[in-house]
């Protein structure tokens, strides 16, 4: 029974944790801003969960897998918003051509 309460818990953990991303990639995609998230931040970030992701796929786990899959996709998507929306941002003068 205590492996199947382990998973369980790993399960949940990894579902809270990656809830915790929903409330940034709304406030981003909403405000259509990401000027004051970290760049390097989510790079890393990114970077780290991926490898978790590697991670618990060698080791066959699948909260580790099903909680970094989903946070991988949701750090990327804040990464990936950062990106454009700071691209947007840049003064035309700035920009190549401009």
């Amino acid at each position: 029974m205590m492996p199947d309460l382990a998973e369980w818990l790993g399960l949940l953990a990894g579902c809270l944790t990656t809830l915790s991303f929903l409330p940034q990639v709304w406030l981003v995609w909403r405000k259509k801003s990401a000027g004051d998230i970290s760049l390097g931040m989510y790079l890393l970030m990114c970077s780290g969960v991926a490898l978790w992701l590697s991670y618990g796929l060698l080791i066959h786990s699948r909260p580790v897998v099903l909680a970094n899959g989903l946070t991988l996709l949701l750090s990327m998507a804040v990464l990936l918003m950062k990106l454009v929306f700071d691209a947007r941002r840049q003064p035309q003068a700035d920009r190549p051509g401009g």
